[in-house]
This record gives structure tokens, C-alpha cells and sequence, in this order.
């Protein structure tokens, strides 16, 4: 089990949202926890001297791609990168040292996954360089698949047919519980026992972490399987937990 830092992009800047709050097409946008003039690369420089790898950069729409580019630059091969990736774009983030693409909605029509999109996806980067993001909200007793910035349900449930069969496409799966999102409620305790039990692969949970004791509470729910992103409560986004604390804890994590 791993921590894995985040740089969020919103309207070009470092940002923390409520994940749930995300509304693309209205003029009041998301819910701002954090935001920052501190350019993506520091947070990207900082995360590599730290030495923590396999976090993501996210573009919450458009207006992104220059800092996202110069953050992965910053930190090559050791950041994910996502928030409209298709085919067509993948490649200069991956030129620019991005370690895998990050993917929902393109791959997503009608609520349905698309068999065709997913392969042309696979067959542009490679199973080994794509994740897909699998983030969710509860409806009723199951957790759903939401795309177009979370606002959407689809079809698809988080449960272990869906994680077995999407793992033949892609090297990791990343689960934002939308529903708690940058709003430091806790964690989604029976997603993260069910992300263990049902992926076949490494899976990164985001959403709701409020204390540094969250890093061994998914370590023991998850079997240390499932690697823990905090975002709104870290001190660097404006929130009071360590994020020095958090480094240590993973060096402790690494030499044991």
C-alpha cells in the first residue's frame, strides 16, 4: 500500500474541489476548496525529491494542458495524467513524461462501456500505460460508474465482473468515492473492502480523507491492496494534515 499524491488543474491553477461539485456548464463552476498561484511543476518537483511516485495529474477541464505538460515534465515518469484524454491527444503527455493516461469518459457511451473506443484507446498507448478511472457514487446498495464530470450516471457497477473484465485493457484502476470528494467526511470504508477484494490489479481510492490514520485504515480495509490519494486535507491544499507527516510515514512504508 502507497500514498499517492495529486495535482488537481483547474482553469489553469492548482486546485482542490468538491468532487461532487463539478459542474461543467454552469457559470458558478465547482465548489473551490484550495487554490493556488504556486505553479503545477513545484508540487511536481517537490512529490519526486519526496520520492513518491504513481500520483496523478488532473485536468478538471479545459484551459489545463500547458500546466499539466510542464508538471509532468518536471517529474518525468512519475505522474499519471488525466481529465480528457482520448487517442488523439494521449500522445504529447506521454512525450512530455507522463508514466500512463488516465481515462473515463471516452471510453463510456450511451452508459455503456464501448468496446470499440476502449480498444483504440489500448491499441494508441498500450494496456501497460493506461489507467481507467473508475470513480463512482452510491445508488442504493451498489456504487456506479459517473463520467462527464462525475455528474453521470452510467450503466456500470463497481463490482468484480466489471473490474475482471476492464483488467484485460489496463495496468491500474483509480476510484474517486464522488460522493465524499473534498469534503474530508471519511472514507468510503465499504468501497475501499470491495476495491480489495474485487480488482485483479493495483487501485488507487481517492475521497474523503481527513487524518493521516486514514493511510493504515485503507491499509488494513484494503489488505494493502488499494493505495490511498489525499488531496483537500493535506496542509499544501490548504487543509491540516502533514503532508510532511504523510512523506514519513511512506519512508517508513519503503524501508520495511
Amino acid at each position: 500500500m502507497r500514498f499517492r499524491p495529486c495535482i488537481d488543474l483547474l482553469d489553469g491553477r492548482v486546485a482542490q474541489i468538491v468532487g461532487g461539485s463539478l459542474r461543467r456548464d454552469e457559470k458558478s463552476g465547482p465548489d473551490r476548496n484550495f487554490e493556488t498561484e504556486r505553479p503545477a511543476a513545484d508540487y511536481a518537483r517537490m512529490y519526486q525529491d519526496d520520492g513518491l511516485l504513481g500520483g496523478h495529474v488532473i485536468m478538471l477541464g479545459p484551459g489545463n494542458e500547458s500546466e499539466a505538460l510542464s508538471a509532468l515534465r518536471a517529474f518525468p515518469g512519475g505522474l499519471q495524467v488525466g481529465g480528457g484524454i482520448t487517442p488523439e491527444n494521449a500522445g504529447p503527455f506521454l512525450d512530455a513524461g507522463a508514466s500512463h493516461v488516465v481515462v473515463t469518459s471516452y471510453v463510456f457511451r450511451n452508459g455503456e462501456v464501448d468496446e470499440a473506443r476502449l480498444g483504440k484507446m489500448v491499441a494508441e498507448v498500450g494496456r501497460d500505460r493506461l489507467v481507467l478511472d473508475l470513480s463512482c457514487r452510491k445508488r442504493g446498495e451498489v456504487y456506479v460508474v459517473v463520467t462527464e464530470g462525475w455528474q453521470r450516471f452510467t450503466k456500470v457497477e463497481v463490482g468484480r465482473a466489471a473490474l475482471e473484465w476492464l483488467a484485460d485493457s489496463c495496468s491500474e484502476f483509480l476510484v474517486h468515492g464522488v460522493d465524499v470528494e473534498g469534503k474530508r467526511l471519511g472514507i468510503e470504508t465499504a468501497l475501499v473492502k470491495n476495491l480489495s477484494a474485487w480488482s485483479p490489479l493495483s487501485v488507487t481510492y481517492a475521497g474523503g480523507a481527513n487524518g493521516i490514520e486514514d493511510l493504515d485504515r485503507v491499509d488494513a480495509l484494503g489488505n494493502g491492496r488499494v493505495d490511498l490519494t489525499i488531496g483537500s486535507a493535506l496542509d499544501i491544499f490548504g487543509g491540516d494534515v502533514s503532508y510532511r507527516d504523510v512523506v514519513a510515514w511512506q519512508r517508513g512504508r519503503d524501508k520495511s
